[in-house]
């Protein structure tokens, strides 16, 4: 079987794009297009997709871990939406929703732009701008902006456009640099060694991950703990004890996996650094995250339902700020309560020789990460296109993890939940009560955006609910 080249694919999938694209003969008669057949494939949906497909490929070769690629999503699609959304008065500004989010610099009402190309101009700078391999980005733009060059559109749109597009993304990199994330780099954990305290855990025993997360700005929450789930299941090696009972059912699941069950683990693994250790010899594969393991479902969906670009930005846009603010409020929850992971218990107290399905990644347990910003990016999609919408997730197929279908969002988001216990890596009430995290984060986010009042007292409403089944 022939290795995949994401590379390779996304620079196919452009020349096809240019192939297609009229061209424009010099001497002749029509040099320029029209602004509205410009405009119009300009605004192709393939191109953003194509960024979007772009930027993950580079996170994937930066690992970059999952709360800082949700960083990263999040002001690359804010830009995209703010340069692009111009195009139509329906669509309006996200300045003054957004914690300290200002307008950005407006176009000159005297000049013509193309505000498409503005969009994915914001988008890929400001992609450029947060992440390292610079050469991957020049490679692609190459490719990337002459097809606009094939538009017929005249150089000075085409030239003022970009020249927007940077300007857009000046200003929300500008806004990036100012939500703390600098100064949250030196920072390391202090493990506790209390009884119940989470450890470093095999097989590579790593530092914990970003363990300031929470004092990073979060784009709509009125503060870190706005949603925080209730106190974890106390710790206790009783073993008639809700937390040794929790903890059993993680090792017997573990040792009695079913094949479906392995399936669903690995499939929603999204480690995008896996650690295989033979001997004395340790090896890594790059994966995608979980952010963008929804960012792709959110394109998955938004082609098949035809979306424009512009509503594609906005979907994009509402996604990723939910998925960031999610990592924000689950990182806060996770190192004020410092939880244990199952593997210490297990491995310490009932069986030395187990080992979980999955490599459990390095930092506290409750509540789960996956968990949380799947139920996110899963209620904001299901605002954005309905309650029961079908679809097919090949999202990471090209890492061999195949292929799933499922009827609703609903459906994806719990079974990414349920995937973790199955994966050794979480108890059920971690798991649990991260999707009820995710779930008002992500309904939050929609009704903010959409400056909803009704659903947002709705949601304040609803900041604890019961658990679904923990008493199972």
């Amino acid at each position: 079987m022939k290795k995949f080249s994401l590379k390779a694919f996304l620079i196919s999938a452009l020349l096809l794009l240019i192939l297609a694209m009229p061209a424009c003969k010099e001497g002749s008669v029509a040099k320029y297009a029209s602004a509205e057949a410009y405009n119009k494939a300009a605004a192709d949906p393939a191109l953003l997709h194509a960024c979007t497909q772009q930027l993950t490929a580079v996170i994937v070769h930066d690992v970059f871990k999952p709360p800082v690629a949700s960083r990263i999503y999040a002001y690359s699609y804010l830009a995209a939406y703010e340069a692009l959304r111009y195009q139509s008065e329906e669509h309006a500004s996200l300045a003054g929703k957004l914690n300290q989010f200002t307008t950005v610099p407006a176009p000159d009402p005297a000049s013509a732009y193309c505000f498409p190309l503005a969009g994915v101009t914001a988008f890929i700078s400001v992609g450029k701008g947060l992440t390292f391999n610079q050469a991957l980005w020049e490679e692609f733009e190459e490719e990337f902006y002459r097809s606009y060059q094939q538009m017929g559109m005249p150089a000075e749109v085409y030239d003022k456009s970009i020249a927007y597009g940077q300007e857009v993304a000046a200003h929300v990199l500008s806004y990036a640099g100012q939500d703390n994330y600098k100064e949250t780099r030196a920072f390391r954990h202090t493990i506790s060694y209390q009884p119940g305290g989470w450890e470093p855990t095999p097989p590579v025993f790593a530092e914990a991950c970003e363990p300031q997360w929470n004092s990073i700005r979060s784009f709509t929450l009125d503060s870190v703990a706005h949603f925080a789930p209730p106190a974890p299941t106390t710790y206790s090696l009783d073993t008639n004890s809700a937390f040794y009972r929790l903890t059993k059912e993680v090792y017997d699941t573990g040792i009695n996996l079913q094949e479906e069950q392995k399936t669903i683990a690995y499939f929603w693994d999204d480690n995008p650094f896996v650690t295989s250790v033979r001997g004395h010899a340790a090896f890594a594969e790059k994966k995608m995250t979980p952010p963008g393991h929804w960012i792709d479902i959110a394109r998955t969906v938004s082609q098949q339902k035809k979306q424009g670009m512009l509503e594609a930005a906005e979907t994009y846009t509402l996604t990723a700020l939910a998925l960031n603010d999610a990592f924000i409020a689950c990182w806060d929850a996770k190192y004020k309560t410092d939880r244990i992971r199952p593997v210490t218990v297990i491995t310490q107290h009932i069986d030395k020789g187990w080992m979980p399905f999955l490599e459990t990644p390095g930092f506290p347990e409750y509540v789960s990460g996956h968990s949380s910003i799947s139920a996110a990016a899963g209620r904001v999609l299901t605002h954005t296109f309905g309650e029961n919408v079908a679809f097919t997730d090949s999202t990471e197929y090209v890492y061999g993890h195949g292929v799933r279908s499922f009827a609703s969002f609903e459906e994806a988001y719990w079974e990414a939940s349920m995937s973790r216990v199955y994966g050794g890596i979480h108890y059920r009430d971690g798991a649990e009560q991260g999707t009820y995290l995710g779930e008002r984060i992500g309904d939050w986010v929609w009704a903010l955006a959409k400056g909803n009042k009704q659903e947002l007292l709705a949601v304040e409403s609803n900041k604890v609910p019961v658990l679904k089944a923990s008493t199972e």
